[in-house]
């Protein structure tokens, strides 16, 4: 019996950054999986660029469409690119990411036999000498493994690797554009997805490649966003729930300083713990300056 191929539409939101977007494309023209069974839309994000000229070097290998809007954030440009697409399912991806070649194969099976629930893959940090993209993508790592620790219940991931069901991401209205920085936005999609009963799962084979440089300036500046993010999210959150704004347990905290401890030892690095304490200082500072503003 032949194996169902579900049509996907891969949506890559991007902004003023060609080179990163060149080499995202050229890692999606080499997906093992039938081109009429998929489109690619790329919708930048008021960037300004000369991205025809990009676009146009895989266009004989890739069923890719361009869009254009005014700056709005990376929500409403994914939002921009789920109206215009074609597929049963949306797959994000960011344009600093290599997919494996074997992509969306191994998300089709998932699709098959879990067709309602949203899928959400591993992702690979593809710069490990570099010490503030590592500590960052450790971080992801121990929130993958703490929200998702039931990999058939999870609860959290990155629009990195996030494949939806297009009428059920219809259904609960996207991203939320608000949210206009890359901040905070994965979790309030994931928190309302969940909110409506819908199921997500984590499927571990279904691999991005990520390659986001980071200065320290960058790293401190992305951590201070993320801040940001978690007190509108929260706020948000405690809004929806009629009561005070919560945060995590305790346990979340120790288990995160426990996991940057084995970091430290297993690979003989402490600039990485102490990066991971800077980040948390960070995201504080940037939780503090966000509720000071809304209250100002």
């Amino acid at each position: 019996m032949e194996r169902r191929q579900p049509f996907f539409s891969v949506i890559v939101p991007t902004y003023r950054r060609p080179q990163q977007l060149a080499t995202c494309l050229a890692s999606l023209a080499k997906l093992e999986y039938p081109g009429d069974r998929f489109e690619v839309i790329v919708v930048d994000d008021g960037g300004g660029g000369a991205l025809d000229a990009v676009v146009a070097t895989v266009r004989d290998s890739l069923p890719v469409t361009l869009l254009r809007q005014p700056h709005v954030g990376p929500s409403g440009a994914r939002n921009a690119g789920a109206v215009k697409a074609k597929g049963e399912y949306l797959i994000f991806t960011a344009d600093d990411c290599m997919p494996a070649v074997n992509w969306l194969s191994t998300l089709a099976m998932r699709a098959v036999a879990e067709p309602d629930s949203a899928v959400g893959g591993a992702i690979i940090n593809a710069l490990p000498d570099n010490h503030y993209s590592t500590a960052t993508h450790l971080l992801i790592e121990y929130l993958y493994s703490y929200y998702n620790a039931l990999p058939g219940a999870a609860k959290f991931f990155t629009p990195n690797n996030l494949a939806v069901p297009t009428d059920r991401y219809h259904a609960i209205g996207g991203f939320n554009e608000s949210f206009v920085r890359a901040t905070g936005e994965d979790r309030e999609f994931c928190d309302r997805w969940t909110r409506h009963g819908y199921r997500m799962r984590y499927a571990p084979e279904v691999i991005v490649t990520h390659a986001h440089p980071l200065t320290f300036r960058a790293f401190l500046r992305q951590h201070f966003n993320y801040g940001r993010g978690t007190f509108r999210y929260r706020t948000m959150q405690a809004s929806l729930r009629a009561r005070q704004m919560s945060l995590e347990p305790m346990s979340f905290y120790l288990n995160l300083l426990r996991a940057s401890r084995s970091v430290a030892r297993t690979k003989r690095n402490v600039r990485l713990t102490l990066l991971l304490g800077v980040s948390q200082v960070a995201n504080a500072a940037g939780f503090v300056w966000e509720s000071m503003e809304r209250r100002g």
